[in-house]
């Protein structure tokens, strides 16, 4: 969220950075801004009539305490709006701020200054390209065909079982998931990342802080019994572990990571580009979380790039850096980096991480603070990466790595899955 303060400070510029982002409700900063007026004005008169109430209190009961009973009671004749007065412009507060809370909530966080201008994602930046594109034969298959003839992924039985979009995993095929999960698992502790097992649930708080609601509540699965959103990564837990909390100065970087199932409604995806593993609303994660000084989180999300595509270099997949251009990020980052794997068979790009860096956006919804070096309390950085989602990395080693001896395992996993060989 927001400050009001610099939004005052900094209008031109908020302007500015929004409309990188293609944000259209312009307005908003206006609103915002008088509102704030509204609140400190407010603000102001309550006070002013607060404290001559208690000046008044004051004066009355030195009158009575020396005998001057009439004097005391004029002046509290006087005085008899005062109570009332005060009520009124309490609640007047109250609902101004509820008001501009309302109002700041809509607006998203501001871009980078390197952000790219532009509306879709093929107006991306691409960063860096790394690693050759294998060249298969024309017969080659793509992931679902090759998931079918090698029994690993039953689309329908899923369909059966729940809906389109939730597969099941079978033999070599689940025990390449699970290898993943642990190998990735394994690279985020050798970086300093402490593991966590999280809730898959969680409250409409969390959502709020971590930006996810009101922005994306359309795309959350939502249990309305208990009021209670399945998590759509294990950013939004990981982050709201540190929700109210003030954190020493020493304790930073704070580097958590987590392995859990996602949920995401993907409401409107459908057509080719969705088929297979390419798009589902459940799918298996490793997530990486970082909360920082904020004179380092641009050092840290280069950092969090650099485990990632180390990842798909272990992996020896081909790769790709895209640099989100405005219209493309989500409503809470600042800046973006995007990780695509090549899927030889489909012939195109699949994207298999997002990197992000929220700077005190979330921090402000999570009240998520640090005492700096002069013992004052001040917002950290919060920044998240995908480290890496399962689904679009599976469908490309397949694809990639498909002979007419079957599929080969890249040598990073055979430990984890102890087998070479896909056949």
């Amino acid at each position: 969220m927001l400050q009001v303060n610099y939004i005052r400070e900094n209008r031109e510029q908020v302007l500015e950075r929004l409309a990188v982002k293609n944000f259209k409700d312009i307005q908003l900063v206006d609103e915002v801004i008088a509102l704030d007026d509204q609140r400190k004005q407010t603000q102001n008169k309550l006070d002013t009539i607060s404290a001559e109430a208690n000046s008044a209190a004051k004066q009355i009961g030195d009158l009575m305490r020396t005998g001057k009973k009439e004097e005391a009671e004029t002046i509290k004749a006087k005085t008899g709006s005062f109570k009332e007065e005060i009520k009124t412009l309490g609640e007047q507060l109250m609902q101004i701020e509820q008001d501009l809370q309302q109002k700041l909530v809509l607006l998203p966080n501001l871009p980078h200054s390197s952000v790219p201008n532009g509306k879709t994602p093929e107006e991306n930046e691409v960063a860096y390209e790394h690693g050759e594109k294998p060249n298969l034969p024309e017969n080659a298959l793509p992931h679902w065909e090759l998931a079918a003839r090698y029994d690993l992924i039953d689309f329908e039985l899923g369909v059966k079982i729940t809906g389109a979009g939730f597969p099941v995993y079978k033999g070599k095929g689940a025990k390449l998931q699970r290898a993943l999960i642990a190998f990735f698992l394994d690279e985020a502790e050798k970086a300093g990342y402490s593991e966590r097992m999280l809730p898959l649930m969680v409250n409409e708080t969390s959502g709020f802080g971590t930006g996810q609601l009101p922005d994306k509540e359309g795309q959350m699965y939502f249990v309305g019994q208990d009021n209670l959103y399945l998590i759509p990564t294990a950013e939004v837990p990981i982050t709201n572990l540190y929700r109210d909390v003030i954190l020493k100065g020493e304790e930073l970087p704070v580097k958590n990571c987590g392995y859990t199932p996602c949920f995401r409604r993907e409401a409107g995806s459908y057509g080719a580009h969705v088929r297979g593993l390419n798009r589902l609303h459940q799918f298996d994660k490793v997530e990486i979380v970082q909360v920082v000084h904020p004179d380092d989180s641009y050092q840290v999300l280069e950092e969090m790039s650099q485990h990632v595509q180390g990842l798909l270099k272990k992996l020896e997949l081909p790769y790709r850096v895209l640099r989100l251009c405005g219209g493309d990020m989500s409503f809470a980052s600042a800046l973006t980096f995007d990780m695509e794997t090549w899927s030889a068979a489909q012939q195109r790009w699949l994207e298999v991480s997002s990197v992000s860096n929220f700077e005190t956006f979330q921090a402000s919804r999570l009240k998520l603070r640090f005492r700096n070096a002069e013992g004052k309390t001040q917002l950290a950085h919060t920044l998240n990466g995908s480290a890496l989602a399962l689904p679009r990395i599976v469908a490309t080693l397949l694809e990639n790595n498909q002979t007419e001896k079957g599929i080969k395992i890249p040598e990073v996993l055979v430990p984890y899955t102890r087998f070479e060989w896909i056949d």
